[in-house]
């Protein structure tokens, strides 16, 4: 995978510059908002569903210890092998380990957003082992050497012509071609070779139900069936967050995830994973083991306000329906998760003086929080986590206070102190009027403003003057 640079603002020019890119976001977008839209008929349906997902997940979220100590247990007593991750370090480090302790050289891997948290695939092959991503999507950005674009969709950047020129390049014997049969049975071609032969499957995990001790993964193409049961071994990886109390709150996630998402009422598989193949099976792996990572969970959950970001269900309408992300692509944002509930994730897992940058990636419209399927109020997250990275140090949120500017606060001081005196405000206001429009955009303190916008225009008389000509008295 390529160096990524972290400069979010170059990195939205570069991306607003790309026409295909645009185009190709512009069409599916759209599809997408439509088709969400079209599962939705009924606002009173939604609004009750909506309510119902974030009672689900505000309950497991405030149970959430002794969920997780519940799950543990009941894992163990299906057969799982249970690991806990404090850091993205210590994850890699469990699964490499259980994967020399069998031998496995090889994975087969399906849709794991936490392992792009954990750069998994290029640590794996760091230290020699194969891993091949199963999910078409991934497996394009993959043989591309990109990161997902969006966290449903990985591929979602790319069109047709550019995807049959990548296996033209990428795969041994492949002609070029723009017909989405023939690509996806040119990838199936490699693929179904790895599912029979891989030492090891891998999954992420959309939902665990602790009084069951139950995995629960959804896909539309089958790859997380074959990856989780043809191999002998099975490693599932989770953020400890999507741990749920009861298998029955399953259902209502599913439908709202669903049809959230892709527009789909299901997805073709839902798959429920409660232990490795018993004696009398015949098919399923042998052994099961099933990796928890903090990874900076912990400490968003100890804020009340921010832990309803915990919430998220991946279902990505947040990003669906943003303003910013469908101009620029994922790829912008630089870390992990995209669009805006990347704007609170990433800052806090990262830290706000690397990540910081992206709290700016929004207009503030509130469409994420209205489509948000479980309710998460992220543009009010964003406002808090903007507050955070100006606070002195010490706040509850990794970075705080690294963004304060001394500039910036004299600024806000000198804004405060004029508009609490009349007088100098109108002192103030009548130097604006005479000598404001003068002012060259290419000052410091006007420069990255002019950059993108038109300088502002100060009128030649104010409102005070214009009232007093009317008669208005100045009370």
């Amino acid at each position: 995978m390529a160096q990524i640079s972290h400069d979010f603002e170059h990195a939205a020019i570069k991306a607003l510059g790309n026409k295909q890119l645009r185009t190709n976001f512009r069409r599916v977008m759209t599809g997408l908002i439509n088709k969400r839209a079209a599962l939705f008929p009924d606002p009173d349906e939604l609004q009750a569903l909506r309510a119902r997902g974030a009672a689900i997940k505000d309950r497991a979220l405030a149970k959430l210890p002794d969920l997780l100590v519940q799950l543990e247990q009941n894992l163990i007593a299906n057969g799982f092998h249970v690991h806990w991750a404090e850091s993205v370090d210590e994850g890699n480090k469990i699964i490499l380990d259980i994967l020399r302790k069998a031998n496995a050289r090889t994975i087969i891997k399906g849709k794991s957003m936490v392992s792009e948290e954990m750069h998994f695939n290029h640590f794996l092959e760091e230290n020699g082992v194969q891993a091949l991503e199963s999910d078409l999507g991934e497996y394009i950005i993959q043989l591309a050497g990109e990161g997902p674009s969006h966290i449903v969709m990985p591929a979602i950047h790319k069109n047709k012509d550019e995807i049959g020129r990548l296996f033209q390049e990428k795969i041994a014997g492949q002609p070029y071609t723009e017909d989405p049969d023939e690509l996806t049975d040119a990838a199936r071609r490699v693929l179904r070779q790895l599912f029979a032969n891989a030492d090891c499957g891998f999954s992420g995990v959309n939902f665990a139900a602790a009084d069951t001790g139950s995995l629960v993964l959804m896909s539309n193409e089958g790859n997380g069936r074959m990856s989780t049961h043809l191999p002998s071994m099975h490693i599932a990886l989770m953020g400890v967050e999507k741990v749920i109390e009861r298998l029955e709150d399953v259902a209502p996630l599913i439908s709202l995830a669903c049809r959230s998402a892709t527009g789909q009422a299901i997805t073709t598989y839902v798959n429920i994973i409660s232990g490795p193949r018993r004696g009398n099976e015949k098919d399923g792996p042998k052994e099961v083991h099933l990796v928890l990572l903090d990874n900076g969970r912990t400490k968003i959950y100890n804020d009340p306000e921010l832990r309803q970001g915990l919430r998220c269900i991946r279902c990505a309408a947040c990003m669906n329906h943003c303003p910013v992300y469908t101009r620029i692509g994922g790829h912008a944002y630089q870390y992990t998760y995209p669009g805006p509930i990347g704007e609170i994730l990433n800052p806090q897992m990262q830290g706000i003086e690397k990540a910081g940058d992206v709290l700016h990636a929004s207009s503030l419209c509130g469409r994420c929080s209205e489509v948000c399927p479980v309710k998460i109020p992220l543009a009010e997250l964003i406002v808090r986590l903007r507050r955070e990275a100006i606070r002195p140090a010490g706040t509850a949120v990794k970075g705080g206070g690294s963004r304060n500017s001394s500039v910036e606060n004299v600024v806000w001081f000198g804004w405060k102190t004029m508009y609490a005196s009349p007088l100098l405000y109108r002192w103030g206001t009548w130097w604006l009027r005479k000598i404001g429009n003068l002012l060259p955009s290419g000052i410091p303190l006007l420069k990255q403003w002019t950059s993108v916008r038109s300088k502002p225009q100060f009128a030649s008389r104010s409102i005070y003057d214009l009232a007093r000509e009317r008669g208005i008295r100045d009370e």
